[in-house]
Parts: structure tokens; C-alpha cells; sequence
């Protein structure tokens, strides 16, 4: 059986009431993936803002058939899943991660540089605990503050290049590392509920990043179409 394990912020994790990216790329898989898989993570809760902790199981209608595990929380980033991804790889036996991370990196914690220095961490880490995981990384997608913030919008813009540079550079036959495109016509105003966090447009916009790469560089899977 493939194990995906989902590594994210807050707009992985999700919260109270939402259906998250993660389940509209299992219903994906579902339908368009032709062998066992599933979902695996030490963590499975959403974020309740109301309790500002990681504490609810309240998803929407998702159903019992859905694997909620993940390692996503809110507020962290690269270097706070950089220590916790080789525990995590090993505990849950993942094959592949799907990784979504850097915006509160850049947004509070360390500049393009420092951040592309944890991804690098991040990947040895995981390669140390299976020397055959596979990852899929998406590049950070600005949010509000970048219209209002031209420092943090230039350094959004530059993580991306140097991810994109660090992906080519740590790429290997027997650990792939794809870097995903990002959503297409991904935009604040209709693919999110506050100008950070996708709705459910962006949540499909995400999933479908995710699929396309994997889709594209391994013929896993299809074409998506939103449910």
C-alpha cells in the first residue's frame, strides 16, 4: 500500500468545519489511482481558532472512509517540521510526502535563505529515515500581505527561485523530488476566505497542484476534475 503523508501550515491542517485540500485529493486518488493507498501522519486533528489549538475532529461531511492522519499544524513551517519529518517518516512507514510550506517561515521566522536551508534539512532528515521517500513540494503562494508588504512579497518571490534551484539540486533517481507548479489561476479573492486560506476553490487548486505533478512526473493517477 502507498502511504502519502501530507506536511503543512495552516492551510493544510485546516480548521473547524472545512473539508481540507488533503480530502479533496484522497477523493482524487480514489477515483483515479490504480492501486492500495492511503493517508498517513502522527497527527489527525483541524485547528479550533475558538480553543487557538489543534484540538477538533469536526471536519465537514468528509465520512468515516477518510484518512485523516497528516503532519500539518498551524504556525509552522519549514523549520519546525524540519526536526519532527525523519520521526514521522519512520513512525508511519510514508513512501511519499506532499509538502506545503514556507509562507509563515518567511512571514515571521527566517528569510529566503535561512528558509531554503531547512528545506535542505528537511530532506536529508527524511532521506535519513527512508532512503527511497519520494516528495512533492509546492511553492509558496503569496497571500494578502504581499499586495500591502513589497519586502515580504520579494522574498516570497525569492524562497521560490531558490526552492526551485534547491529541488533540482536534491532531485535523485531512488529519492525523487518533484517541485509542483503552483495552482493554477490561483487568486485571494476566490480561492480563499481571508486572503490566506483556501476555500473550497483553493482547496481543490491545491489538490490539483499535487495531482498534476504527481500525475505528470510518475503517471500517478489523472487529470483532476473537481468533485
Amino acid at each position: 500500500m502507498l502511504r502519502f503523508m501530507p506536511v503543512g501550515d495552516s492551510m493544510t491542517i485546516g480548521s473547524t468545519g472545512e473539508h481540507t485540500w488533503r480530502y479533496r485529493l484522497w477523493q482524487h486518488l480514489c477515483v483515479t489511482y490504480d492501486g492500495p493507498f492511503t493517508l498517513v501522519g502522527p497527527r489527525e486533528t483541524l485547528y479550533d481558532k475558538t480553543a487557538d489549538a489543534p484540538v477538533s475532529y469536526a471536519y465537514a461531511d468528509a465520512g468515516p472512509g477518510f484518512p485523516r492522519a497528516h503532519l500539518a499544524g498551524w504556525g509552522e513551517g519549514w523549520q519546525h517540521m524540519a526536526p519532527l519529518i525523519g520521526p514521522a517518516v519512520r513512525e508511519c512507514r510514508a513512501d511519499v510526502l506532499l509538502v506545503s510550506l514556507g509562507l509563515i517561515d518567511l512571514g515571521f521566522y527566517t528569510n529566503a535563505e535561512q528558509t531554503t536551508a531547512n528545506v535542505r534539512a528537511f530532506v536529508a532528515a527524511a532521506r535519513a529515515a527512508n532512503p527511497r521517500i519520494r516528495m512533492v513540494v509546492l511553492p509558496v503562494i503569496p497571500n494578502v500581505r504581499a499586495r500591502t508588504d513589497p519586502p515580504f512579497a520579494g522574498q516570497v518571490t525569492l524562497f521560490n527561485e531558490l526552492l526551485a534551484k534547491a529541488a533540482a539540486d536534491l532531485d535523485e533517481p531512488r529519492s525523487p523530488l518533484l517541485l509542483a507548479s503552483p495552482p493554477h489561476d490561483y487568486a485571494l479573492d476566490t480561492d480563499t476566505y481571508d486572503g490566506t486560506h483556501p476555500n473550497e476553490r483553493g482547496e481543490h487548486a491545491i489538490a490539483g497542484a499535487f495531482a498534476a505533478a504527481m500525475h505528470q512526473g510518475w503517471g500517478w493517477g489523472g487529470a483532476y476534475r473537481r468533485g
